[in-house]
C-alpha cells in the first residue's frame, strides 16, 4: 500500500471515530496490511487469488470477535468497515509476546475454544481422510512440482466426525500471544465448523512451528501438548489423521514455496520425515 493511499485510509478511519494516531505498520502476517495506532489495531484485506488452505475472510473474522467476545481468546472488537473495496478491522491491542514455549497452555486454549458453541457464517471444514485427500490434491493441481509429492497419499480410511465443532483454522505460533498469564488467539479470518483434530495438526506442524517459531516442537513439548488436550476422543483422531495431516502440509508448503514463499522448502521437508515415520512407502 502506498503512502498516499495509507493517509487516505487513515482519514477514512478517523472519520469513523478511530483515533489514528502516530500509526506503525506492523511485521508479521503473511496476508495482510497492519497498522497500530496506540491501543488500536487496524487490519485491512488484501485482495490477492484464495489461499487453497488458509481462508482470508473478513466476515468471519468480525463474527469471531463478536461471537467470543468476553471469553478472553479472541481480542477486543472495535468496528469494521469497506475503504477503497477493500474490507477492514480494528480492534484492540494486546500487549503481549508471540507464543514460544509451554505447549500445554495451548492444549487447554484451545479445548475451551472447541467447547464453545457456534455461530453463523462458518462453512463445513474438511472432515475425515477422504476430504483431507481431495483437498491435498486439489493444492498439488496448483503445484508445477506435483509429482514430487502426488504418489504419497495415505492408505486407508478415517470416517468424519459425527460432531463438527468450532475450530480456530490457523492456531499457529504466529497466532498466539501471550499477555497477563493467559493467551489470546488473534488472526480469526478462517474458522469453520470442523474437526477440533485440525487444530491439533496445524498447532504440531512440524512446517507451521519451523515458519512461525523456527523449529519444530520436541517430541516431548508434542507429548505434553497431547496429554494437556482435554478430550481424548479427538487425540485419537488426530493420531489416526495423522498421516493425511503432514501430506496436505506438505503440499501446500510446496505451494507457498513455488509462490516464491521463504523456507517453505525446507518446511515441506520436514513434513515429509514426519509423513516417513508414519507412511514407509513415503521414502
Amino acid at each position: 500500500m502506498t503512502s498516499e493511499l495509507e493517509a487516505d485510509l487513515f482519514a477514512h478511519l478517523v472519520a469513523r471515530g478511530l483515533a489514528m494516531i502516530n500509526p506503525v505498520r506492523l511485521a508479521g502476517g503473511r496476508s495482510n496490511c497492519v497498522w497500530r495506532a496506540s491501543d488500536t489495531v487496524v487490519k485491512i484485506y488484501r485482495k490477492e487469488a484464495n489461499n487453497p488452505l488458509f481462508a482470508n475472510d473478513s466476515q468471519r473474522e468480525r463474527a469471531s470477535l463478536i461471537a467470543l467476545a468476553g471469553t478472553g481468546m479472541v481480542p477486543h472488537f472495535i468496528d469494521a468497515g469497506t475503504f477503497e473495496g477493500r474490507q477492514w478491522l480494528a480492534y484492540t491491542h494486546i500487549t503481549g509476546t508471540v507464543w514460544q514455549s509451554g505447549p500445554a497452555h495451548v492444549a487447554q486454549l484451545l479445548g475451551r475454544l472447541h467447547d464453545q458453541p457456534s455461530y453463523s457464517g462458518l462453512p463445513l471444514g474438511c472432515n475425515g481422510s477422504a476430504e483431507l485427500s481431495a483437498q491435498t490434491l486439489a493444492i498439488l493441481a496448483l503445484c508445477n512440482d506435483k509429482v514430487l509429492l502426488q504418489d504419497l497419499a495415505p492408505e486407508g480410511q478415517v470416517p468424519g466426525t459425527a460432531t463438527p465443532m468450532l475450530i480456530h483454522g490457523d492456531p499457529v505460533p504466529g497466532n498466539l500471544l501471550e499477555h497477563d498469564g493467559t493467551l489470546t488467539l488473534i488472526d480469526w479470518q478462517c474458522p469453520q465448523l470442523g474437526d477440533p483434530a485440525e487444530d491439533l495438526a496445524l498447532f504440531l506442524s512440524p512446517a507451521m512451528q519451523l515458519l512461525y517459531r523456527g523449529s519444530p516442537l520436541s517430541q516431548q513439548e508434542e507429548a505434553i501438548f497431547i496429554a494437556a488436550y482435554p478430550d481424548r476422543h479427538v487425540v485419537t483422531r488426530l493420531q489416526a489423521l495423522k498421516p493425511w495431516f503432514h501430506w496436505r502440509m506438505a503440499a501446500y508448503c510446496l505451494w507457498k514455496a513455488e509462490q516464491g514463499g521463504s523456507n517453505d522448502r525446507d518446511a515441506m521437508e520436514l513434513e515429509l520425515a514426519a509423513l516417513q515415520s508414519i507412511s514407509p512407502k513415503a521414502a
